[in-house]
């Protein structure tokens, strides 16, 4: 069994086996409340999955793109519910969840999946986006580019030199979160480091020199 949790938007956590079968989901859309919502929801989703933590294998990470005070809550979550439970935690792109959603419909529609770009808003009027071109072998979604950032007003015209149709999302799904992490166990892969995709610069900046003091 393998728990999903992501905290790049809302809050969703889930619990899925191995072959994708999703055996829970629960998710809050609230963007600024992870820290309130984070620990009756991972309650929540074992008991509706049926599941305890002793059977939880491995702990899927959103690692973002997102803010700073978003993504740390999810990530702290995993770490602390793998440490505590003895197994590995598997970062994974959040948008990438999102990609997997989109070609997974496409194909059980017998459709084909043209390039598209997963954006989730990232405040102060940026996006956050990730090209995708298809699913590969192991049954995951392949980045033509990895996560960047975008001024709101030039996203379509940065998208349509890359020939990548617009994908707002509003929600990862912790479900294909979780089965991406499965798939990548499976091929031996690693999706992501285990640093959270910050994409903008902090606004805290060391100091340059010491302040002057006047009696």
């Amino acid at each position: 069994m393998i728990l999903g949790i992501d905290t790049s938007l809302g809050t969703a956590v889930a619990v899925v086996e191995p072959d994708g079968v999703v055996r829970a989901e629960i998710s809050s859309p609230d963007p600024r409340g992870h820290a309130e919502v984070i620990g009756d929801l991972l309650v929540r989703v074992l008991a509706e999955a049926t599941v305890s933590p002793a059977e939880i294998t491995a702990v899927a990470a959103g690692m973002g793109p997102g803010p700073f005070t978003g993504l740390r809550v999810g990530i702290a979550a995993a770490r602390a519910f793998g440490t505590g439970r003895g197994v590995p935690v598997v970062p994974v792109p959040s948008h990438d969840a999102v990609a997997l959603a989109v070609l997974l419909r496409d194909a059980m529609a017998g459709a084909e999946t043209p390039r598209f770009a997963v954006a989730t808003d990232a405040r102060r009027r940026e996006f956050a986006y990730t090209i995708y071109d298809g699913m590969d072998d192991d049954g995951l979604p392949v980045r033509v580019a990895e996560p960047a950032l975008s001024a709101r007003d030039d996203l379509d015209a940065t998208l349509e030199v890359h020939g990548a149709r617009r994908l707002d999302a509003a929600e990862v799904p912790a479900g294909m979160l979780a089965l991406a992490a499965a798939r990548a166990q499976a091929a031996g892969r690693t999706l992501a480091t285990g640093d959270a995709l910050y994409l903008r610069s902090p606004d805290v900046a060391a100091p340059t020199g010491p302040k002057r003091v006047s009696a």
